[in-house]
């Protein structure tokens, strides 16, 4: 028995209606899927024509006398013989080179719908996903489509084909003795394999867990080989190791006990079922009723038959992984968004870059506000600061703006269309951001800065970088712009990625631009020379600055200061300076940090 691939709880039962979703996948290649059955149908018939010519030469070859006639009869069913084994092998390849275009179309379906789906899905499916996991979920219900395809309608529909017509011919040609024997042994063999197989998952899995974390324990040691070394605890580490090895060692013991129970019980049902015929076959040929001919076909009919049955218990097992893992991903699929467009969304149109709040309040969950009747309005082309200390919901307003989320009460205006009311793919097409952690993707510098905008021409390109002052970083690279970042961005300085970002959003160059702390992981020269190129570029955008240096929004026409999720104070650098309150006070306090 092969071990198996998925991992299904017994207990968890399985839903077989999942199949009946598959069907608009089978029924995209009508024609295709027909002549796979049709292939099907052939070598089935031509795998039950093997036993006949086989009885016939034997027969044959079975007649007393002058053998000189083994020139024609016998030699010419030896060839068909070899000519329906050679023909049921070549039409089982092409039923599988056409039906494999099913499948393999099917996963792309599916994992193309999976994939746009989870880009619609809301940020706070994201930030509770387990990205593991739905990597697995996913890519185990592709495969599953796959598996459970080709395992129903080649090895079970087969099969089942299969034993309908061997039962009837053994019912016509030899009597009900001989066909009650194989109908009553397959349904006995069928019954106990799944009850067998339903009963040892739980030691497979058993096994699959053990053997997960004694190699997690492993990996994570050497992983932390100087703690170790630190602690001299290697022999701490060691007795762990071996107690996940000990699990491991009775669980494997276990699951190889189901297994031997499995195939013994199997191996006792064939057998006796085919020590049965044997016997009523060999007395029939005692009897004269039968020929050595006949006593060969019913011994390959049995042994055809109960060939593909081995591998019962396994299959069972992984169409109840496969059903288990595909419903896992109809049930993601089934998942709602917390944003939705409404049906009748319409498209954001920005003439002026107006962003109004009007009485907006909001919270993660019911018992913890963040946001508590704000209201500002962020004129056309002028730059709006908002400040405050970490987590008083500075970044939950980018987060409500660019619609993440939906404000629990008032409502959110550009150019006074509620952005609720738009359809959110236009409402982000308006939007540019600079997020204060910078993620890039596993690509070159061009293909990240690209990203803003991916028909950029390379003139676009070029200007984006020199106002994003990365051009004197780039020359000093020997790819230059096809240096690749590595994963997350990991080769570059947070300062890297940060001026990465900037020319990202400005190559969008969208009429209103978030900056959420955009320059924090700057040195104050890089940070001075970008800001007095934001500041020209700035002209005729609106521009809503997140900010934790102050020293970054002296020029701002506005300054919004939050204290737990309200508005604390409102005006100019100047004019807050003079009222000497928060804003005053973080302000001294910056200054005096730059001072020491």
């Amino acid at each position: 028995m092969r071990p198996s691939k998925f991992n299904v709880d017994p207990s968890v039962p399985v839903r077989w209606q999942v199949i009946q979703q598959l069907w608009p996948y089978l029924l995209e290649f009508k024609g295709r899927v027909l002549l796979a059955l049709t292939c099907l149908v052939l070598a089935k018939v031509a795998s039950v024509g093997l036993p006949y010519v086989l009885k016939y030469t034997v027969d044959a070859l079975s007649v007393p006398g002058d053998k000189t006639g083994f020139v024609a009869v016998p030699l010419a069913l030896i060839v068909a013989y070899g000519t329906l084994r050679l023909l049921n092998v070549i039409i089982s390849e092409i039923r599988d080179t056409l039906f494999g275009r099913v499948t393999e179309r099917a996963m792309r379906r599916m994992g193309l719908k999976v994939f746009n789906h989870l880009h619609r899905l809301d940020l706070g499916f994201h930030l509770n996903r387990q990205t593991g996991g739905l990597s697995r979920d996913i890519e185990r219900g592709t495969s599953g489509i796959s598996f459970l395809m080709r395992f129903l309608v080649f090895n079970i529909g087969p099969t089942l084909l299969e034993i309908t017509v061997v039962v009837g011919l053994l019912l016509v040609q030899y009597g009900l003795s001989f066909a009650a024997i194989i109908l009553t042994s397959v349904v006995l063999y069928v019954l106990y394999s799944m009850k067998a197989t339903h009963w040892r998952t739980r030691y497979v899995q058993a096994m699959n867990q053990a053997d997960s974390s004694t190699h997690t324990r492993a990996i994570d040691s050497l992983l932390n080989f100087e703690t170790v070394k630190y602690f001299n605890n290697e022999a701490y580490e060691a007795n762990r190791y071996d107690e996940n090895l000990a699990k491991w060692e009775q669980a494997r013991r276990k699951n190889r006990l189901s297994l031997f129970a499995l195939n013994g019980g199997q191996a006792l049902i064939i057998a006796s079922a085919m020590t049965a015929m044997m016997a009523m076959a060999a007395h029939g040929v005692a009897q004269g009723n039968m020929t050595i001919g006949d006593f060969v076909l019913i011994n390959a009919f049995t042994m055809q038959i109960f060939m593909p049955l081995n591998f019962l218990g396994f299959v069972y097992r992984e169409i109840r992984g496969s059903l288990a893992n595909i419903d896992n991903l109809f049930a993601l699929l089934e998942r709602k968004s917390a944003v939705e467009d409404k049906n009748d969304g319409r498209q954001l149109k920005v003439t002026r870059g107006e962003v109004r709040f009007e009485h907006v309040s909001f919270a993660y969950r019911s018992d913890r506000p963040v946001l508590n009747d704000i209201s500002f309005t962020l004129s056309p082309g002028e730059k709006l600061a908002i400040v405050g200390a970490s987590g008083a919901g500075k970044s939950t307003i980018t987060r409500l703006l660019f619609r993440f989320y939906d404000v629990t009460a008032g409502r959110i205006l550009i150019d006074n269309q509620d952005i609720r009311e738009v359809t959110q793919e236009s409402l982000r097409r308006q939007l540019g951001l600079v997020p204060q952690d910078t993620v890039l993707f596993n690509d070159t510098l061009l293909e990240n800065i690209r990203y803003g905008k991916p028909d950029a021409s390379e003139a676009e390109i070029n200007r984006a970088i020199k106002t994003a002052h990365l051009d004197d970083f780039i020359a000093q690279l020997p790819e230059k712009l096809n240096t690749r970042v590595g994963e997350r961005g990991l080769k570059l300085s947070g300062g890297e990625k940060q001026r990465v970002a900037i020319a990202r959003a400005l190559l969008k160059n969208p009429p209103i631009m978030i900056f959420d702390e955009a320059t924090s992981s700057l040195d104050s020269g890089s940070e001075q020379a970008i800001l007095q190129r934001l500041s020209a570029l700035a002209i005729g955008h609106s521009s809503l600055v997140i900010a934790h240096r102050l020293s970054t929004i002296t020029d701002a026409n506005h300054i919004i200061v939050l204290i737990g999720g309200q508005i604390a104070e409102v005006g100019t650098h100047t004019s807050l300076l003079d009222k000497n309150g928060e804003y005053a006070r973080l302000w001294t306090l910056q200054q005096a940090q730059l001072k020491e």
